[in-house]
């Protein structure tokens, strides 16, 4: 596989794994892997089996394809809807009101480039 690809790839899985505030060696543990395999992938620096990769993905909450390409699928957008939806309606407002701000504050700074 080209470099890149795996350097991107890695850090896609670093990201989300940080940001669960996981460990390497929790992951590992999570997928049936040593820390060594999840380091080498995370710096782009080997290649994981098709299987492996289904597994990170699992125990990271997204799809295959957004390990892999970096594009968000339908069935992640469903993920964070289902957490939304679990919501009381005060937090459901709250949320909705952060979000909305959010997004209007994107479209102004895409606006502006």
């Amino acid at each position: 596989m080209e470099n890149s690809f795996l350097s991107e790839m890695g850090k896609r899985i670093k990201q989300l794994r940080t940001h669960l505030r996981m460990s390497q060696e929790e992951l590992a543990e999570k997928v049936d892997t040593s820390k060594q395999t999840i380091s080498m992938t995370e710096s782009g620096n080997q290649e994981l089996r098709a299987g492996n990769i289904v597994k990170i993905a699992g125990a990271l909450g997204v799809s295959t394809d957004y390990l892999l390409k970096g594009t968000r699928t339908d069935a992640d957008n469903m993920k964070l809807d289902k957490r939304i939806r679990s919501l009381n309606n005060d937090q459901y407002d709250y949320i909705s009101d952060v979000i909305n701000k959010f997004v209007d504050l994107c479209e102004k700074t895409n606006d502006i480039k």
